[in-house]
């Protein structure tokens, strides 16, 4: 077994996995199946690419081997499958509006389907629709492997007892399904784009698989607005990555961050998407969050940023979206534009909204401001309540110096 036939096995994993498993589950109509099948043909791979050579197209090749193996099993077990509960498999199902119908969107619409809770639907499509492991999609949740396996297998129960289609929803479903779809991808991204715990302020694997998720559904829906702008915003978002932290594990926030480690072809390819999705009326959500995101990223220095614009599009945002997030976040962005004491007016609302009360970034938003007033007391209270709500080490040592700094002061 060389380094260069592992390489392109791995390589293959990342890549074709969905396509491989998704169309196998389409087959088997039993994921426990088609998953073992799936893992079979890549480590077939291992052993026969070694001997052969890799094939010109991997992912066709481990998706023959996948339903071989898949058919060998389904008449071994002819008999005992009959009395099983199997996915049901609508093949007359409508698909989206140009008509295709890909196994991948069919898995992708299973694993995110509103009879299962969201935590399920996250973890089974991080599990089988991105392949990472169960131990990899454990840490994620920040449990044991043994108890994740358990999560994934009563998901997988429920979707065959619970007779959850495996098809793309039709089109008087297809919009609100969809949405479900989006939101678990974003939540995989901003899970990953700041660790809620741990000792890391950014966890690459979710960015990575929520990005080709997106990427994915793009790829199968290429004229669906919400699909472009939520990759749009995911990629803008992802550009700053490599300047958030610096060298010694410390924070650094977007108005210190070194903007020539952005990473402009990425940028490029998010504002072109956004630019398309901001031409087709109305402006959706994820069009809206990504406009701000280029805001940001076309802004040659911090104090080029247009914070009149990003204000108004905030505005627009919290008309279409009244999330409380969002009332924050507009905050934050008036107190940016017009100063900080009109970011603490602005502010002062949210802390009695009851969805904000462990939200830990309201209190370091405040605690910012009234530093920038030179109201110490204030601060203090403000930079320990934020330390209180705040789990993720990397941001627990940032606040924890602006407090030893701003204590100085009293």
């Amino acid at each position: 077994m060389n380094d260069e036939v592992v390489a392109a096995v791995a390589q293959a994993h990342r890549r074709d996995w969905a396509q491989v498993f998704s169309t196998t589950a389409h087959l088997t109509r039993d994921l426990d199946l088609a998953e073992e099948c799936a893992q079979d043909a890549f480590a077939q791979a291992l052993e026969t690419w070694t001997e052969t050579g890799i094939p010109d197209r991997p992912g066709a090749w481990l998706t023959t081997i996948a339903r071989n193996r898949a058919r060998d099993a389904l008449r071994r077990e002819s008999v005992f499958r009959r009395k099983m509960p199997l996915l049901v498999a609508d093949e007359t199902s409508p698909g989206p509006e140009d008509g295709l119908v890909d196994d991948r969107l069919r898995l992708i619409f299973t694993c995110a389907h509103p009879a299962l809770s969201r935590q399920a639907q996250i973890c089974l499509t991080l599990r089988l629709v991105c392949g990472l492991s169960t131990p990899e999609v454990a840490r994620a949740f920040l449990v044991q492997p043994a108890t994740m396996a358990a999560r994934i297998t009563r998901a997988k129960k429920k979707i065959a007892a619970a007779r959850i289609p495996y098809r793309v929803p039709g089109p008087d479903q297809l919009e609100e399904r969809l949405g479900a779809v989006l939101e678990v991808v974003h939540l995989i991204f901003t899970t990953g784009h700041t660790a809620p715990v741990g000792a890391q302020l950014i966890r690459h694997d979710l960015v990575d698989s929520a990005i080709s998720l997106a990427r994915m559904l793009h790829l199968l829906m290429p004229t669906d607005t919400e699909i472009s702008a939520l990759l749009a915003l995911l990629l803008l978002t992802r550009a700053r990555q490599g300047a958030r932290v610096s060298a010694d594990g410390r924070l650094v926030l977007l108005s210190e961050q070194d903007r020539a480690r952005w990473d402009r072809q990425l940028i490029a390819e998010g504002q072109s998407l956004v630019t398309d999705a901001l031409r087709r009326r109305p402006p959706t959500r994820y069009a809206l969050e990504a406009a701000i995101a280029a805001v940001h990223a076309e802004a040659p220095t911090w104090q080029d940023t247009d914070w009149a614009q990003v204000v108004g599009l905030y505005d627009a945002l919290f008309r279409l979206w009244p999330s409380p997030v969002v009332d924050l976040n507009r905050a934050v962005a008036i107190g940016l534009r017009d100063g900080p004491e009109a970011g603490l007016y602005a502010l002062t609302p949210l802390l009695a909204d009851p969805a904000l009360a462990t939200y830990g970034y309201l209190s370091a938003a405040r605690a910012d401001f009234l530093r920038q007033l030179r109201q110490w007391p204030q601060a203090v209270t403000a930079y320990e309540e934020a330390l209180t709500l705040t789990d993720n080490d990397v941001e627990r040592a940032f606040l924890t110096e602006r407090l030893t700094d701003v204590k100085r002061y009293l």
